[in-house]
């Protein structure tokens, strides 16, 4: 690799970077979203018209960023988080994310003989119109169905069907509310893998 290239990929992680650190320290006025949103942009991440982010939020690492999208007219509250290293996170239109929300791509395996872990990484998906309470954790490889709700707290470890709603550590599905009036007796079972 060139020393021009090299140079040049050094400087444009500063800028995101930086551009991340200062997205974060815009004050949560309504009037100053657009300039939050312009520098997460710059950033790396990649979110449509009407977002709005309350910030501050995490990601891990912050060379991270462009594995997440953000859908038109999404809400994120107060310190989200969003750990993922290699696989995205793509989250819907109109999704709204509560304060201290997780989102962990990467797991780690029991210990092998040798004292080192193993790491998986999967894709995180949340549809469209998708409610999460406050502190909740989205484990990998996870779907939320379009219009699930997340109550607070709940640890989900298993895809959520559309319209269910699912609490508890781990979450476990407590109503199904849909306009096809889905068959109640799926209250009290597992969320689906």
């Amino acid at each position: 690799m060139s020393f021009i290239r090299r140079i040049s990929r050094a400087l444009s992680k500063v800028v995101r970077a930086t551009a991340f650190g200062l997205g974060n320290c815009v004050p949560r006025f309504p009037q100053l979203n657009s300039l939050r949103i312009a520098l997460f942009r710059i950033a790396g991440l990649s979110i449509k018209k009407d977002v709005v982010i309350w910030g501050p939020i995490t990601a891990v690492p912050v060379g991270g960023l462009s594995n997440i999208s953000i859908g038109a007219g999404s809400f994120l509250n107060t310190e989200t988080r969003f750990g993922c290293p290699e696989a995205k996170i793509n989250i819907g239109k109109k999704v709204q994310i509560g304060p201290r929300v997780c989102f962990e791509t990467i797991n780690h395996g029991p210990a092998r003989e040798n004292g080192q872990r193993g790491a998986t990484s999967q894709t995180i998906t949340v549809k469209d119109q998708v409610w999460i309470g406050c502190g909740a954790i989205i484990l990998p490889g996870v779907t939320l169905g379009s219009g699930a709700t997340i109550a607070a707290g709940a640890v989900v470890t298993r895809s959520v069907p559309d319209g269910a709603t699912v609490g508890g550590v781990p979450a476990r599905i407590i109503k199904v509310a849909t306009l096809d009036a889905r068959d109640p007796k799926t209250e009290g079972q597992q969320c689906v893998d």
